[in-house]
């Protein structure tokens, strides 16, 4: 291997720190653009759904639109998920100061 295959060192700061690492700043960067296409494809899913379907629950009917109708669900489901991953790390921290 020939000095100019090897890696190049990356130069150091003062304080040894490695001045391309990630940083906050990045890291909301990579958020900000994948929130950004997850909205783009929630568009286009809304767009292509716009069809109404019929929605019986406890004697109540409607006809909502079907992505409207599926993103309920979701919402729904992911705040079922969250109230119950909640109280379980609340029952984890109660029982961990218990321990102590």
């Amino acid at each position: 291997m020939s000095e100019a295959d090897e890696p190049t060192e990356r130069p150091a700061t003062r304080d040894g720190a490695n001045p391309l690492r990630g940083s906050r700043t990045s890291r909301f960067w990579v958020a900000l653009i994948a929130l950004i296409v997850i909205l783009i494809l929630l568009v286009v899913f809304v767009a292509q759904n716009t069809r109404a379907v019929q929605l019986s629950f406890l004697g109540w009917d409607w006809h909502p639109p079907l992505a409207v109708a599926l993103l309920v669900a979701v919402v729904g489901g992911l705040a079922i998920s969250a109230t119950v991953g909640t109280l379980r790390l609340m029952q984890v921290h109660r029982r961990v100061r218990r321990t102590r």
